[in-house]
């Protein structure tokens, strides 16, 4: 089974929360399952990239309505813990922060449509594709809806929600920024009037998981403004408790510590 998981963080390429965390450790640990498990995450100029050398795997051209980008997809010369690619888009999202932009929607748009014009290239094409959050929450519906991407409808996906606060809403003015598809499906992308890429994941996705069971509960009742939807969409919901990496999040080797300590540490 090969997983690609596609998230706008991923410890340690970029961290502003705990998706990061979450999306930095569950490869590794899928991977020594025995199951390759993948991330594909946008290229930010950031501290991660200065001084790393990176090989392009993949280049080609997308298009937002009328603005056109070329992109490449790239890879660390020095491997990490398991395969990250990283969606470079000169202009777009080769910036020093990950998000607070007044473009991120068309960000996050450009990286997914970025993201399915690299799997449709593929020989090997995924067998789960895993979407973290509303960066990411437009997958399914393309995967299933938009013409272009019709080869990879079959192709299961899930969708995690780590925060559920953000949504990334906005309006129908950019609409035009979708590659084409059936305009009878449209009801799929909206959610009180706007178009609401979290909304859309759930909607579209096989499944959908949230970082506990806890968290699950509390999104039917406070779920801003997602109450209902989730409600109604809850036979293919899971909460999932999210653990900690305990070989990132150790006191006895963690460098940041003033001292350094376990459960056999003997205080004075």
């Amino acid at each position: 089974m090969k997983i690609l998981n596609v998230s706008a963080e991923c410890f340690p390429v970029a961290k502003v929360g705990g998706l990061a965390d979450v999306v930095g450790a569950l490869p590794k640990y899928q991977n020594k399952m025995g199951v390759t498990s993948e991330v594909v995450m946008p290229f930010y100029a950031n501290s991660f990239a200065e001084g790393r050398n990176f090989k392009t795997i993949f280049k080609d051209h997308l298009k937002l309505g009328k603005l056109h980008f070329d992109f490449e997809v790239l890879v660390p010369e020095e491997p990490l813990e398991f395969p990250v690619y990283l969606v470079r888009i000169p202009g777009l999202l080769d910036r020093s922060e990950v998000y607070s932009y007044e473009d991120d929607t068309e960000r996050f748009l450009a990286f997914q449509i970025a993201v399915l014009e690299w799997v449709l290239s593929m020989k090997e094409r995924p067998s789960v594709i895993h979407a973290h959050d509303h960066h990411a929450g437009f997958i399914a519906f393309l995967m299933s809806h938009a013409r272009k991407y019709a080869a990879l409808k079959e192709i299961p996906t899930v969708l995690t929600i780590h925060n559920a606060q953000y949504q990334g809403q906005f309006g129908y003015d950019k609409l035009r920024y979708f590659p084409e598809f059936d305009l009878d499906k449209i009801g799929l992308i909206d959610w009180d009037g706007a178009i609401n890429p979290l909304a859309t994941g759930i909607k579209c996705s096989w499944r959908v998981t949230t970082v506990s069971p806890s968290y699950l509960e509390e999104l039917k009742s406070e779920g801003k403004g997602l109450e209902n939807l989730i409600t109604n969409e809850s036979s293919k919901f899971s909460g999932i408790l999210n653990g900690i990496d305990s070989e990132v999040w150790n006191p006895a080797t963690d460098e940041l510590l003033v001292k350094n300590y376990s459960n056999k540490t003997q205080t004075e």
